[in-house]
């Protein structure tokens, strides 16, 4: 089916209020996007997290007239007539056999492998793990989840309770599970990641090990020897004390979701808990570990 969409630029403050209006206008999805084209995603409960130039994106059927939504949106506050806007066609695929033929297996570490689970494993001896992320985030092809892998693959897991907080597809617990880890807790905001990471634990026969929770659910017992955490800086900072209070003393520690100029300030915060590792960079993008004090 061909689609069409309109791209507005705007601010961080007034993105999601315009985002109402292309809904009320009849786009069939809306999407915020920052200045450097990234998807948000992983917000905090309740909120949406944006930046502070966003481009808001509106999808709608090719058949739509467009004149008279921009008439339209130029009858909104935020907007006025001369809006900031771009009007595109998009070609018409099929999306989902477009991105399931662009997801090939990856190699991450020495050992680990991750492998579209339509897709035979490259490698059957290695650690692979078979994924479809379904409608939640982490597929490995991120440089946050890329760097968040490697640093599992080096280390031992052998009997070790692991921690996957806000766990997305459950890339990263179903790997610490087949690397060797004993248990792990899956924590996310999303139901929808709790059933992808589900499905993804049983597709590699691992879900007997895995247990899922909303934050509001979690067990507040829970002492980690690995926990991981991939979401964004402002999740990663305002819960700090919450996602250190969930490893035990001498237990490793990995945050990613961070742009490298958040690099200093999440070290600050984290230093007060964790002996804290050189930083390790991606693209635009880094991971701090470290190990409980």
């Amino acid at each position: 089916m061909p689609w069409i969409q309109i791209r507005i630029n705007t601010s961080g403050e007034q993105a999601e209020t315009i985002g109402d209006h292309l809904s009320e206008t009849g786009a069939v999805s809306v999407t915020f996007v920052d200045a450097q084209d990234t998807p948000v995603f992983e917000p905090m409960p309740g909120e949406t997290r944006l930046w502070g130039d966003t481009d808001v994106i509106g999808l709608y059927d090719a058949i739509t007239d467009m004149k008279q939504i921009v008439a339209l949106l130029e009858q909104q506050p935020e907007l006025g007539k001369g809006f900031i806007h771009k009007v595109e066609a998009l070609e018409d695929k099929d999306w989902e056999r477009e991105w399931m033929d662009n997801f090939k297996p990856m190699q991450f570490g020495k050992r680990l492998w991750i492998c579209p689970s339509w897709h035979e494993a490259p490698e059957p001896e290695a650690v692979n793990v078979l994924l479809d992320p379904g409608l939640a985030f982490g597929t490995g092809t991120h440089p946050t989840t890329a760097l968040c892998l490697e640093w599992l693959d080096g280390l031992e897991m052998a009997d070790k309770q692991v921690v996957d907080f806000g766990c997305g597809s459950g890339i990263l617990a179903v790997a610490a599970l087949k690397l060797g880890a004993k248990h792990c807790v899956g924590i996310d905001i999303d139901p929808q990641a709790l059933t992808a990471s589900n499905d993804n634990a049983s597709r590699n026969g691992v879900n007997d090990r895995l247990s899922l929770y909303l934050p509001k659910d979690q067990p507040q017992e829970v002492q980690a020897d690995v926990l991981i955490a991939n979401i964004l800086a402002g999740p990663l900072r305002e819960l700090a004390p919450v996602i250190a209070s969930l490893v035990k003393p001498g237990g490793k520690l990995a945050l990613s979701g961070l742009l490298q100029e958040q690099n200093d300030d999440l070290r600050k915060i984290y230093s007060q808990w964790f002996e804290l590792d050189d930083t390790a960079f991606m693209e635009d993008w880094c991971r701090i570990s470290g190990v409980k004090k």
